[in-house]
């Protein structure tokens, strides 16, 4: 997997705060071999205000469903829902590319509420 370390171009300030991160708790993990690439099916709880939402993550190399619930990951949470095989998914879960072209999830560094968002 190459990475691409090229700059996106120039985005505002503006443009940032349309989009809202959200840190969540993985209550749900699963295998999801329907997918073109491997992924888990994941459900992510981000409080009372957003709730539950479902995401299709293609983590499989450094994470199992077992060790997943219970972490903390940050996602999108106002991008429109995306069809991804027979499965809706509704947030993205971030991650960035290790040396190996891994993905490792972004998480907070310490204990934050579920539904706090990045500033």
């Amino acid at each position: 997997m190459s990475q691409d370390n090229k700059a996106s171009p120039s985005a505002s300030f503006d443009d940032f705060m349309k989009i809202d991160i959200r840190c969540g708790t993985i209550i749900e993990a699963a295998p999801f071999p329907e997918a073109r690439k491997p992924a888990f099916k994941l459900v992510i709880d981000f409080g009372p205000e957003i709730g539950t939402r479902k995401s299709s993550a293609q983590i499989t190399e450094l994470y199992n469903p077992e060790t997943l619930i219970g972490k903390k990951v940050m996602a999108v949470v106002n991008f429109p829902p995306r069809q991804i095989g027979p499965f809706m998914s509704e947030v993205l879960t971030l991650g960035v590319a290790n040396a190996s072209g891994e993905v490792v999830l972004v998480s907070p560094d310490s204990d934050t509420p579920d539904g706090s968002r990045l500033h």
